[in-house]
């Protein structure tokens, strides 16, 4: 993430995307769940792009969202907390 500035749209695109899809730590996520994970990090990324982090608040407000809507969704309680290990990688 440190390199941010200096990629490409696609190539950033592409890095956040490996993180959340290859990352070891979160190979328990199903393919819904890194979809769910991807569309949150896809309203950071002009954020992260630009070398900030991102706000406790708002990762709050995300996180708040989603246990709210934990059975529509389908998300486990160990999804939550890789979700929120995710999402605080980005402070």
């Amino acid at each position: 993430m440190k390199d941010a500035k200096n990629l490409t749209d696609k190539e950033f695109e592409r890095k956040l995307n490996k993180l959340v899809r290859d990352n070891y730590r979160y190979k328990n996520l199903d393919k819904g769940n890194r979809k769910i994970i991807l569309d949150i990090v896809d309203e950071y990324k002009d954020r992260l792009r630009e070398g900030r982090g991102i706000s406790y608040d708002r990762r709050y407000k995300d996180l708040y969202k989603l246990r709210k809507n934990k059975i529509r969704l389908g998300l486990s309680d160990g999804d939550l907390k890789d979700i929120k290990n995710i999402l605080d990688s980005f402070k």
